[in-house]
C-alpha cells in the first residue's frame, strides 16, 4: 500500500506494539502529527508540558513496565530538550526511541530555523541513531531502532525524519517485528569450564556476597540470584538500580552497598572473599576508594554487556552474556550448604548497625515518612524519585518487593526526572498506586509536568520532602566544605500546597508528624486526581550513613 513517510512511522509503532506516545508537536513534526491524529484510536498520544517532560514520561513508562518507551518531538529546540532525558535512559540502560522531526533535506546543514544535528549531540548518549533522509529506507529505521533498543544491553535509539521524508510516498509493506529480547544470536554461550571455575569458586568460598544489579531484573534473573543465595547461604546487596531485584524483606538481604549503603553492606564487602557482581557496572557511588574495594576477595562479574568488565575494577572470573542463562547453569552446580559462622558475623552487624533515626513528636522526620508510605501501601506502591536526599531514603526505608517498583535517576543523577517518570509509571501501570518522592529543589525544575498529571487525570502522588534547600549539595557542604553554604538556600516562600491547586491538583501541606498518616491516607484515596503532600522537614536532616569521597568502603560513617 502506498503511504506517506508519516504513516509509515505511525504504522510501524503499531506493529511494534506501540500503545502510547509522549511528546510535543512543532513545525518539522507537524506531518507526524497529522498521522497520529488519524490513528488517535489505536496510538494515545500524551502531551506533556515540556519535550524533558516527555523523554522522562517515556523513560517510567519503559521502566516500569519493560517495554520500549517512546517520545516525539521537533526539530531544534524541542529536539534539544530531549537530550537529557535521553541521557538519563542510556545511563540506566532503560529502552527508548525517541522520533525527532528535522528540517527537510535541501536545507540541512544551513543554518535553517531550527537546525540542529541532533544524531551529532546525541551520539555519545544513544545505543545508536539515524537521520532518515529517504523515505524508501524509513521503515527499516525504525524496525532496527526498536531492535536495537530492546537487545542486549537495553538503551535509547533517536531516529531523526526529514520533513520531507515525512511527506513523501512510499509503498509500505507489514513486517511482524522480529523476535529481539534481552538476547541475540551475537551473545555466545560461556564456555563450560568458566562455568565451572565460578561454580567451584561460589562452592568453595568462605565470605561470599552477591552484588544484585539492574541487569537481574531486565534479564528477569531474579528467581536465580535468590535461588543461589538460599542454596549456598550467601547475603545480598543490590545497588541503587537494583532494588527489587531481591526481596527487601528477605533475611539475606542486607540493604543497599556504596556510599549511602547499609554499613553491614560496607562491612561485608570489605571483609569479603568472593564479590559476585551480576547485571552491574561498578560505579564509582559503590566501589568508592577503588584500591581498597573488597581487597580479600575475588571478583566474580556477571553481565551481559563485556565493555563493563574490566572497566573499573579487576575481575578474576568474568562472564559476559545472558545473565539468565548463566545464573541457571551456575545454579545447577551449586552444592546446598550453610555458612553459620560468617552469616552470624553478618546477623551481628545488622543488629549493631541497623538503619537509624530518631523519632520526634515535634519535626517531620523524612524516614518516618518513607516508613508509614511503605506502611500504608503495604509495600505495593510503585515509587519513582527525583534526585538528591530523599532519593536515598526512599532506596534505604521502603523494602521493594520486586523489580520494576523502584524507579530513579541513579547513574545521571537528573534532578526533575521524577515527576515525567511518574505520569509514565501511572500510565503504564493504572493497577497500581504510583508515588514520586521528590525534594523541593529537584520538583521546581519540572513541577509544569503537574499539568500533565491533571489533564489525564491521573492519581498520582507527590510527596513533597519540603526542606527549603538543596539537602543533598548542602549536606556536602557542611560535611566537607566547613559549613560554607554557597547557594543551597532556596526558602523562597513558594506555597506548594496551592501551587498545585492552582494546576487542578489536590494540595496538603502536612507539618506535624501526626497528620502524616492521615494525609498519606487521604492521596491514597484519590482515583483521578494527584495529589501533592507538602511535608516540612529540617534542613539540617542528613541521609546516614555515608562513605566520605575517597575514602574505603570500611570507612562509612554516620552523620
Amino acid at each position: 500500500m502506498m503511504l506517506s513517510g508519516a504513516d509509515v512511522i505511525i504504522e510501524c509503532l503499531k506493529e511494534q506494539g506501540v500503545d502510547i506516545v509522549f511528546g510535543y508537536p512543532g513545525g518539522q513534526a507537524l506531518i507526524i502529527y497529522d498521522a497520529l491524529y488519524k490513528a488517535r484510536n489505536e496510538i494515545t498520544h500524551i502531551l506533556t508540558s515540556h519535550e524533558q517532560g516527555a523523554s522522562h514520561a517515556a523513560d517510567g513508562y519503559a521502566r516500569a513496565t519493560g517495554k520500549v518507551g517512546v517520545c516525539i518531538a521537533t526539530s531544534g529546540p524541542g529536539a534539544t530538550n530531549l537530550v537529557t532525558g535521553i541521557a538519563t535512559a542510556y545511563m540506566d540502560s532503560v529502552p527508548m526511541v525517541a522520533i525527532t522531526g528535522q528540517v527537510p533535506t535541501n536545507l540541512l546543514g544551513k543554518d535553517s530555523f531550527q537546525e540542529v544535528d541532533i544524531t551529532g549531540i546525541t551520539m555519545p548518549i544513544t545505543k545508536h541513531n539515524f537521520i532518515v533522509k529517504d523515505v524508501t529506507q524509513l521503515a527499516d529505521t525504525m524496525r532496527k531502532a526498536f531492535a536495537i533498543a530492546r537487545e542486549g544491553r537495553p538503551g535509547p535509539v533517536l531516529v531523526d525524519v526529514c520533513k520531507d521524508v515525512t511527506a513523501a510516498m512510499v509503498e509500505y509493506t507489514p513486517k511482524k517485528p522480529e523476535k529481539t529480547d534481552y538476547v541475540s544470536n551475537k551473545y555466545h554461550d560461556i564456555s563450560n569450564s568458566a562455568i565451572e571455575e565460578a561454580i567451584n569458586a561460589i562452592n568453595n568460598a568462605e565470605r561470599p556476597v552477591i552484588l544484585s544489579g539492574a541487569g537481574v531484573g531486565i534479564a528477569s534473573a531474579e528467581e536465580y540470584v535468590r535461588s543461589i543465595a538460599e542454596m549456598a547461604d550467601i547475603p545480598v546487596s543490590t545497588s541503587l538500580m537494583g532494588m527489587g531485584t531481591f526481596p527487601g524483606t528477605h533475611q539475606l538481604f542486607m540493604g543497599m552497598v556504596g556510599m549511602h549503603g547499609t554499613k553491614t553492606s560496607n562491612y561485608a564487602f570489605h571483609n569479603s572473599d568472593l564479590v559476585i557482581a551480576i547485571g552491574n557496572r561498578f560505579s564509582d557511588r559503590i566501589v568508592s576508594k577503588v584500591s581498597s574495594f573488597a581487597q580479600k576477595a575475588k571478583i566474580m562479574h556477571i553481565d551481559i554487556d563485556g565493555a563493563e568488565i574490566g572497566k573499573n575494577l579487576n575481575v578474576d572470573y568474568p562472564l559476559v552474556g545472558d545473565v539468565k542463562k548463566i545464573l541457571k547453569a551456575i545454579q545447577a552446580g551449586i552444592i546446598k550448604k550453610k555458612n553459620p559462622e560468617w552469616i552470624n558475623r553478618i546477623n551481628k552487624w545488622k543488629e549493631e548497625y541497623p538503619l537509624r533515626y530518631t523519632y520526634s513528636k515535634d519535626i517531620i522526620r523524612p524516614q518516618y515518612i518513607v516508613e508509614r508510605i511503605y506502611e500504608l501501601t503495604k509495600g505495593e506502591a510503585l515509587i519513582t524519585t527525583e534526585v538528591g536526599q530523599h532519593q536515598m531514603w526512599a532506596a534505604q526505608y521502603y523494602k521493594y518487593s520486586r523489580f520494576r517498583q523502584f524507579i530513579s535517576s541513579g547513574g545521571l543523577g537528573t534532578m526533575g526526572y521524577g515527576l515525567g517518570a511518574c505520569i509514565g509509571a501511572q500510565l503504564a501501570r493504572p493497577d497500581k498506586k504510583v508515588i514520586n518522592i521528590a525534594g523541593d529543589g529537584s520538583f521546581r525544575m519540572n513541577l509544569n509536568e503537574l499539568a500533565t498529571a491533571v489533564e489525564y487525570k491521573l492519581p498520582i502522588i507527590i510527596a513533597l520532602f519540603n526542606n527549603r534547600a538543596l539537602g543533598m549539595v548542602r549536606q556536602w557542604q557542611e560535611l566537607f566544605f566547613d559549613s560554607r553554604f554557597s547557594q543551597t538556600s532556596i526558602d523562597r516562600g513558594t506555597d506548594f500546597a496551592a501551587l498545585a491547586n492552582a494546576f487542578g491538583a489536590k494540595g496538603i501541606n502536612v507539618t506535624s508528624p501526626e497528620q502524616v498518616d492521615s494525609a498519606i491516607i487521604s492521596a491514597l484515596a484519590e482515583t483521578n486526581t494527584p495529589v501533592l503532600l507538602n511535608f516540612a522537614i529540617d534542613k539540617d536532616d542528613k541521609v546516614s550513613p555515608i562513605v566520605p569521597p575517597g575514602a574505603a568502603l570500611c570507612d562509612v560513617v554516620d552523620c
